[in-house]
């Protein structure tokens, strides 16, 4: 296991940044734990609760997180932030914009009470992801709470590398079944200069091909999304820059608030009163469509695809699988949400598990029944 020990990180904090902001609660946390792993009692981890639909429901006592809150170190200059888990998401947001900075993950909230630990967990991003990067690739350090209560440091401030698991950005996706995130260092990123979205009507098949040249070349996009009809396009960049390439593609002007409605899932598609269960397909680049009954809203640039069908998850899985990719299940209540792991990949996730929550308390079943 990678390298880590018991800190004093608070105190760090204070002496070097200036008091932290918020409420430290992690000695109540710890030993919260501690007593439910002495008693092998399972816990429910909770933030703001805004993304419990994602994954299967965990039965367990609650560990809430949501009082364990503020930035305890924000440096705008080397763009980076450290932030406790039970900060709402808003608020990290607001104090990014007063530097003029961002979460280059873009990650959705699904609600006003989203934390960042949620952002974490989940590892869901928004639809600057291909151009920025995930959830994981912005995470530097975390601190955690083990299965025996202790509270520990992993990584730091800085990009490095360490020798075994990188557990900072295993617990980006882990939802919560590997420990108990508390503290969080990200890097972060400066806001373009300029923003401008596009609406391009035109065929699918237009739409791909022109992604995939555009793909190619020196564009300032940041997000690329088709939907009835037409291609939308987010560019950011330095003036000059954005409004040739506005100027170059045409189209029309597209509100900037479809980004956000599509990151919340606000948008008609994933609103309207369809029955049909909401799958994500997450796919290479360039993959053409594939041969799905139902109704698809293509995403980053058609590398992630949301589909309204009745077919099967056994033939959504399949065709996800043939082109390289996987199947999520975004529809509350499902059984199985997620695609089943390959023989060697369920071995190494037992291996994990075991090591790092042996007696099965945190989140257990969240991914899968096993885990």
């Amino acid at each position: 296991m990678e390298h880590h020990e018991q800190d004093n990180y608070s105190a760090h904090a204070e002496r070097d940044f200036g008091a932290p902001t918020g409420r430290d609660v992690s000695e109540a946390l710890c030993e919260q734990v501690r007593q439910a792993n002495e008693a092998r009692t399972p816990l429910r981890i909770v933030g703001g609760d805004t993304k419990a639909f994602y994954g299967r429901s965990v039965e367990g006592e609650a560990l809430s997180l949501t009082e364990h809150r503020g930035i305890t170190h924000y440096d705008p200059v080397e763009l980076v932030v450290s932030v406790r888990t039970g900060t709402p998401l808003a608020e990290l947001k607001a104090a990014l914009d007063a530097e003029g900075q961002q979460l280059g993950c873009e990650p959705p909230h699904f609600g006003q009470a989203a934390t960042v630990g949620g952002m974490i967990a989940t590892g869901l991003s928004g639809p600057r992801r291909p151009w920025a990067g995930s959830v994981r690739d912005f995470v530097l350090g975390s601190r955690v709470i083990n299965h025996e209560g202790k509270h520990l440091r992993f990584g730091g401030e800085v990009m490095k590398n360490v020798a075994g698991y990188d557990l900072s950005r295993l617990m980006a996706g882990a939802q919560g079944t590997l420990g108990v995130i508390t503290e969080v260092s990200l890097k972060v990123l400066p806001k373009a200069t300029e923003t401008r979205s596009l609406r391009l009507e035109m065929t699918l098949d237009d739409a791909l091909e022109r992604l995939a040249q555009w793909g190619r070349q020196p564009l300032p996009l940041t997000a690329a999304a088709y939907h009835d009809g037409a291609l939308h396009l987010r560019l950011e960049g330095g003036r000059s820059s954005v409004a040739a390439t506005a100027e170059r593609l045409g189209g029309e002007t597209l509100e900037g608030t479809f980004w956000t409605e599509l990151r919340e899932h606000r948008l008609a598609f994933f609103v309207s009163s369809d029955s049909r269960p909401l799958w994500r397909l997450s796919l290479p680049n360039n993959t053409p469509p594939l041969a799905i009954d139902g109704d698809t809203l293509y995403d980053w640039a058609g590398a992630q695809r949301w589909v309204r069908s009745d077919a099967s998850a056994e033939t959504l899985r399949d065709a996800a699988a043939r082109a390289g990719g996987h199947a999520t299940c975004f529809t509350p209540g499902v059984t199985e949400p997620f695609a089943p792991l390959a023989p060697v990949v369920a071995k190494y996730h037992r291996q994990l598990k075991a090591q790092l929550d042996p007696n099965g308390i945190f989140n257990p079943g969240r991914l899968y029944p096993e885990f």
